[in-house]
């Protein structure tokens, strides 16, 4: 089975606050992280045009339709991440998990929130298609972006 490499750019952070993520959000994640192939999960949030990529140390969310080029690579925006803190100290797995909201670009409380009441459904979706055995091979390389004033981003 071929793997195939997604780019996408992180930029300069804009804001961050600490929340709490739902535990069973959070295992739901993990146990997908465990199953799959590769060190990368990708789950399609079609409600809002984004994909999260979900990783041992953060979930990100990235706009489909932003796409950037930085020193000869194409690639995606990140819009915001969902960044684990200390995720092994929970002394229940029903606990919440401490996270940093991580945004870039312009402050997206609104997403955000959005984000935590569509995410869980798309990961039913995604979760129904891999039974199904449609898992993806795929791994996720972020690089830095630094637009140029003339650029508009």
């Amino acid at each position: 089975m071929s793997s195939t490499s997604e780019i996408f750019f992180r930029r300069k952070e804009t804001a961050r606050e600490q929340v709490s993520l739902p535990a069973p959000l959070f295992n739901r994640c993990q146990l997908l992280l465990n199953r799959a192939a590769t060190a990368h999960v990708f789950v399609p949030v079609r409600s809002m045009q984004f994909q999260a990529v979900i990783d041992s140390d953060e979930i990100i969310f990235v706009d489909n339709l932003g796409y950037a080029v930085e020193d000869g690579h194409g690639g995606r925006l990140i819009v915001l991440a969902w960044k684990f803190i200390a995720q092994g100290l929970r002394d229940s797995l029903t606990e919440p998990v401490p996270i940093e909201v991580i945004y870039y670009g312009p402050e997206r409380h609104e997403t955000h929130r959005r984000l935590m009441g569509e995410f869980p459904k798309a990961l039913d979706s995604y979760e129904a298609r891999s039974s199904e055995g449609l898992g993806e091979n795929r791994t996720a390389t972020i690089l830095p972006f630094t637009p140029e004033p003339n650029r508009g981003q």
